[in-house]
């Protein structure tokens, strides 16, 4: 059984299977597993990969042109159809991490919760999967990038987690890992 955000790490996902739900058939406990372990490690895609774009959007470094390709893939992903991220003048690209921008911190936190809490389906191993998931993307993208990353990569990290907590919150469950 395969899901996904179709955001592989910097490459789109081939022979995607469809997810079976809890509400149309029974899963097995090693289908809920691979669920939840899939469900982890797209979060972890998606939060990486967005993080990574906008410090490279933000970022006065030159480097980005060298995975202009899986970049590519991975905007034509989420949904960006705009001008190349290589080609953009700083007008734009600050337009586009702007306050109501394709990059700004609502519109990249609400595709990194949603996708969690889409994903999470209202169970919630799930959710604490997809969260971990974030968390982790977000620490290697911080990795990848050297030091901690740009101001706006923060708050969008803050945004996303403090929507899917909110989420979990709403349907009952303890934001607190009670395992921990």
């Amino acid at each position: 059984m395969q899901i996904s955000s179709n955001m592989g790490v910097l490459s789109s996902t081939k022979n995607i299977v469809p997810v079976k739900t809890l509400f149309t058939e029974k899963i097995s406990k090693d289908d809920a597993k691979e669920i939840k372990e899939q469900i982890k490690q797209n979060a972890n895609a998606i939060a990486f990969n967005s993080a990574s774009i906008q410090g490279a959007v933000t970022s006065k470094k030159d480097n980005f042109k060298g995975e202009y390709e899986d970049f590519q893939t991975f905007l034509k992903d989420i949904g960006y159809d705009g001008k190349p991220i290589a080609e953009l003048s700083k007008e734009e690209a600050s337009a586009l991490v702007s306050e109501d921008g394709f990059f700004g911190v609502k519109q990249t936190s609400d595709r990194i919760a949603n996708f969690v809490i889409d994903g999470a389906g209202g169970d919630e191993d799930r959710f604490r999967a997809g969260r971990e998931g974030m968390i982790q993307g977000f620490k290697e993208a911080e990795a990848m990038w050297g030091g901690k990353l740009p101001e706006i990569s923060q708050q969008t990290m803050a945004k996303a987690i403090e929507m899917v907590d909110k989420a979990m919150y709403d349907l009952g469950f303890s934001i607190l890992d009670e395992e921990a």
